[in-house]
C-alpha cells in the first residue's frame, strides 16, 4: 500500500473517529465521572485523576479532529507511534494491577498501531523521509 493512497487516508481517518468516540467521555469532569461509574472502576476518582483524564481527553480530541479533517500520511505515522506508547503504558498498568477492562483498550491500540505503522515499515528509509516532507503547491 502506498502511503499517499486513499486507503491509507481512510485508515488514518477511521482511527481518528475511533479516538473521538472512545476519548470524548474523558474530556470533561462530568462525562469522565459517568464513564468511571459505568466501568465500575472502584471508589470515586480523586481530583488529580479527573484532571489528568480531562487533559488527556482534550488533547486526544483535538488530535483526532486534525486527523479527521486532514488524514495525511505523517499523521498516521505519528498516531501509530503514539499507539505504541499507549500500548506500552497500558501493558505496564496491567502488570501492576489495572482493571481488566484495559485489555480491551490495549488490543485496539495495538491493532491501530500495526495498521498505521505497517506501510511505513515496508518502505525504505529514503522513501519514508521523502513522504514526511510537506507538499509544495
Amino acid at each position: 500500500m502506498l502511503l499517499s493512497s486513499s486507503s491509507y487516508a481512510r485508515v488514518v481517518r477511521a482511527s481518528a473517529w475511533y479516538d473521538l468516540v472512545v476519548t470524548a467521555p474523558f474530556a470533561t469532569p462530568w462525562t469522565y465521572r459517568l464513564l468511571h461509574d459505568a466501568l465500575a472502576l472502584g471508589g470515586p476518582a480523586d481530583r488529580m485523576t479527573v484532571l489528568y483524564a480531562n487533559l488527556m481527553g482534550s488533547v486526544v480530541l483535538v488530535w483526532s479532529l486534525l486527523r479527521v479533517l486532514r488524514p495525511l500520511p505523517p499523521y498516521g505515522l505519528l498516531d501509530g507511534l503514539a499507539r505504541v506508547l499507549f500500548t506500552g503504558w497500558q501493558a505496564y498498568a496491567l502488570a501492576h494491577g489495572a482493571a481488566p477492562v484495559v485489555w480491551l483498550f490495549l488490543g485496539v491500540e495495538a491493532a491501530w498501531g500495526v495498521v498505521q505503522l505497517a506501510p511505513w515499515a515496508r518502505r525504505n528509509t529514503r522513501e519514508n523521509l521523502l513522504a514526511l516532507r510537506p507538499e509544495t503547491p
